[in-house]
């Protein structure tokens, strides 16, 4: 039996982070999802394939390599096409705007909004037993210019790897209520995306939380 966990990071260097360490961990790559902002531009086919790295953190390594521990865990992450981050690719949700996603809930996400159903990523959130609260605050997080992981773990692994995840992860609950204090109250698919300076802006705040 598994289990899903799921946490919003409010940088793609920290989440990139997180999937590299949940395969070192032995978790496969099909069973994590990757949802990332993309509204500051930071990520195209053709940069990724000009440079044949992607990194977002301009430290001049490639953030699947930082997002993976060494050995077993590197390969995992870039060798022969492996690993999560090497299947990214861009793709538009209804009020979110641009991400760059991979992994199994994308493709229930892209699913719903083919069928025309909008907010595609909440329903694919509350599929997998997510309430509807926290998917709409976890939708919000990335149309602000965060990054959702989502992976599906073993029940008797549970505790392991939700140790992995809650490295640098938000709390859902408290960013909900930080949202709400601000005048937010549920998620808009019909919402403008946020632009790069708001998103930039967006991320600022929270690292001075």
């Amino acid at each position: 039996m598994s289990v899903i966990i799921s946490r919003l990071y409010d940088s793609y260097s920290a989440a990139s982070q997180v999937v590299g360490d949940l395969e070192a961990a032995g978790l496969p790559y099909a069973d994590i999802s990757i949802v990332s902002s993309n509204a500051d531009n930071w990520y195209t086919p053709k940069k990724a394939a000009a440079t044949g790295k992607i990194d977002r953190d301009g430290s001049g390594i490639d953030d699947r390599v930082e997002g993976a521990e060494t050995g077993a865990g590197i390969g995992a992450a870039i060798g022969g096409g492996a690993g999560l981050l090497a299947g990214l690719g861009l793709m538009a949700i209804p009020g979110i705007g641009p991400v760059v996603a991979a992994g199994w809930l994308v493709a229930t996400a892209v699913g719903a909004v083919a069928g025309g159903t909008t907010g595609g990523i909440i329903g694919a959130l509350t599929q997998t037993g997510i309430s509807k609260e926290d998917a709409e605050a976890y939708a919000e997080g990335v149309r602000r210019g965060g990054t959702l992981v989502t992976a599906r773990v073993p029940d008797m692994d549970r505790g392991r790897f939700e140790s992995i995840m809650n490295r640098s992860g938000v709390n859902i609950r408290d960013r909900a209520a930080v949202y709400r204090k601000a005048g937010w109250t549920r998620f808009d698919p019909s919402a403008s995306p946020y632009s790069a300076e708001q998103a930039r802006k967006e991320r600022e705040m929270y690292s001075r939380l």
